[in-house]
């Protein structure tokens, strides 16, 4: 292992690791530089067995036993290790998840690739907040959603606290950042998939009356928080779905809603009849 012991916060080779709190920034850095930060234990143990390659760890001695396997699988890679005081004064705040790991993003996938094998896809439109980015990845690999994909101005999933929040799911669910909107949807429905937009709009079906389970491809398309789907977006769907609610309640919070949606049309494919004795 490349332990090494810091000395300084000033060490220009921490500078992946420095104002992980400034969100714009980190938004704008990241991708660009081609990295991401995986937070915890669990969720790097995640990031690298879905194939994804370390810059470098950063870590208090405490977890040094934790990682010491997956730390050595990787001895080129330097392992920074300081007290607690020293990372917070490095990312700004407390560490207290094992470790962090500054990581190479992985190469993007096509629209292509992804609709090619998927049966199952959530389609977002410009969901803004990373917690509600990755719940939404963590029911998806939960419940059967073959693949995400959202519009140009959609969070990042790779950002830290998506990742967290997902644990690790977003290293597990194919996504793609799609370039052209809602124009792409073009072609998912050209793959064959019948687009289904959450939306509490004029002749809705109720989520419960829709034979989602039966439809071989189907693509449900999900919106931003508060304002909920576009007209554009609307436009381009095929059916719009609600969830029947009770006790007054008019609407979920937009990962809530995708959970049950999910769970209500997940793929099940037609087995024919059994054979009966002759």
């Amino acid at each position: 292992m490349m332990l090494v012991h810091l000395e300084s916060v000033d060490d220009s080779r921490l500078a992946d690791y420095r104002n992980l709190t400034d969100v714009q920034l980190r938004l704008v850095r990241e991708p660009a530089e081609g990295l991401y930060i995986a937070e915890s234990s669990k969720v790097l143990r995640r990031a690298i067995d879905a194939g994804h390659v370390p810059r470098s760890f950063l870590l208090a001695p405490k977890w040094l036993p934790d990682l010491e396997d997956v730390i050595g699988r990787f001895p080129d890679v330097p392992a920074f290790v300081a007290p607690e005081s020293t990372l917070e004064a490095i990312t700004g705040f407390h560490l207290h998840r094992g470790a962090l790991a500054a990581m190479n993003r992985p190469p993007g996938r096509t629209l292509g690739e992804v609709l090619a094998t998927a049966r199952r896809v959530a389609i977002i439109e410009d969901m803004v907040d990373h917690t509600n980015l990755g719940a939404v990845f963590r029911s998806a690999a939960a419940l059967g959603i073959d693949a995400v994909l959202f519009s140009p101005r959609s969070a990042d999933p790779l950002y830290r606290r998506a990742v967290r929040v997902s644990m690790g799911s977003v290293f597990q669910v194919p996504w793609v950042r799609l370039t052209s909107w809602p124009d792409d949807l073009a072609e998912v429905r050209a793959a064959g998939f019948t687009i289904a937009a959450l939306a509490l709009v004029p002749g809705a079906v109720s989520l419960d009356g829709f034979a989602g389970r039966d439809r071989e491809r189907l693509a449900l398309l999900l919106g931003t928080e508060g304002d909920g789907l576009s007209a554009a977006a609307l436009g381009a769907a095929d059916v719009a779905l609600t969830i029947r609610m009770h006790g007054g309640v008019d609407s979920l919070n937009v990962a809530a809603a995708a959970a049950v949606a999910f769970w209500e049309c997940r793929y099940a494919p037609v087995r024919p009849p059994a054979s009966s004795a002759v």
